[in-house]
């Protein structure tokens, strides 16, 4: 099945550019004629001219950072698929809001402004200078019995992740990341991890909150019997990227692949999360192939889907530290490496400006 994009997505669609390479290339030059031996910063190098490229040459200081954390719960939990119960999205969200998560730890250490969006908690919440209350139904339904959302109710949360990109544009924010709370969303992040890259079930399925060998192997099964059901012919074809998100995702995955969506179409640097996030992040890649020259990998995750989701989009993680958290936390530790190397393209002196010889031919 092929799919149909909703007008408004077309829209933003239609206007994501891929960024221009004669910024990536004077980034280069420069970076070439810094007091170093060339390529001795590794990864550093290949960032700062991703972002010289992004920014097109032009970034303001400090740079203006936000994160956006996107909560719902997910129907499949009914199959005993996490460690946790579906009521800890709720007392997540309500700990976030109260500043005691690790989302909230890092973001007040590397002053990146927080904001936290209900989606689809099947709880209420009372109001918040901090929430958003968006919400688009009290869960999705479960995975493995019928589609997790309806064609209207896929559109709302795409929309709801556009809404917050342009949030983050409204307020000149330059360097942005998705997180991500809900209880039994591994689950929907595997089933697209299966679907997008064709990668086995097993290959791709963790145990997600910490469940044992036996619960993850029913969960395997779940997953596996929600594909066959909803897109019979994922080991083979190409997977419709918006069916695959209708059928087997989440609400808060939908917004974050919405949100994607909308701050490559508004040049932002994207700091992707771990598994969850980057999920959301391959489809919107499926969707509009130059997104993916607007992310940087924050973390690898310990779930095995993550590398494979990686690989298919071609990016590399700047850390690693068998994180698993979810939250934001990986994308917003990541946040100081990508600002450092952004200094150093534009304030370490090259070898003519600090009169040091360069290197013998």
């Amino acid at each position: 099945m092929s799919d149909t994009l909703p007008s408004s997505l077309q829209e933003t669609v239609t206007h994501i550019r891929p960024a221009k390479e004669r910024f990536r290339m004077e980034a280069d030059q420069r970076l070439d004629q810094l007091t170093k031996p060339p390529g001795s910063l590794g990864q550093l190098e290949a960032i700062a001219a991703q972002c010289y490229a992004i920014a097109e040459g032009s970034w303001s200081v400090p740079l203006r950072k936000a994160a956006y954390v996107f909560a719902a719960d997910h129907g499949v939990t009914q199959e005993g698929v996490s460690a946790y119960p579906s009521a800890v999205t709720a007392q997540m969200v309500e700990n976030f809001l109260h500043g005691g998560a690790a989302i909230n730890v890092l973001a007040r250490l590397h002053d990146v402004q927080l904001t936290i969006i209900d989606v689809g908690v099947d709880a209420d919440f009372s109001a918040h200078s901090a929430l958003w209350q968006r919400k688009v139904r009290r869960g999705s339904r479960n995975l493995r019995l019928e589609p997790a959302m309806s064609p209207r109710e896929l559109d709302d949360a795409l929309q709801i992740g556009l809404e917050a990109a342009h949030d983050a544009h409204s307020r000149d924010v330059r360097m942005v990341a998705a997180g991500e709370m809900g209880i039994g969303n591994t689950t929907a992040a595997s089933a697209l991890a299966a679907a997008l890259t064709r990668q086995p079930v097993e290959a791709v399925t963790g145990t997600g909150t910490g469940i044992s060998s036996t619960a993850r192997q029913s969960k395997q099964q779940v997953i596996g019997e929600a594909l066959d059901r909803h897109l019979p012919l994922w080991r083979t074809e190409k997977a419709a990227p918006l069916e695959a998100l209708r059928c087997v995702g989440g609400l808060e995955i939908a917004a974050m692949t919405g949100f994607f969506l909308g701050a490559a179409r508004h040049r932002k640097i994207i700091i992707v999360d771990g598994f969850i996030a980057t999920a959301a992040a391959a489809v919107a890649v499926a969707l509009a192939p130059p997104v993916r020259e607007y992310l940087l990998a924050g973390h690898r995750s310990e779930e095995p889907g993550h590398a494979h989701l990686l690989d298919y989009i071609g990016i590399r993680p700047i850390l690693d530290l068998r994180m698993r958290l979810g939250e934001g936390t990986g994308a917003v530790l990541a946040m100081p490496v990508v600002t450092s190397a952004m200094h150093i393209l534009t304030e370490m002196a090259t070898f003519a400006s600090a009169g040091v010889s360069t290197a013998n031919e």
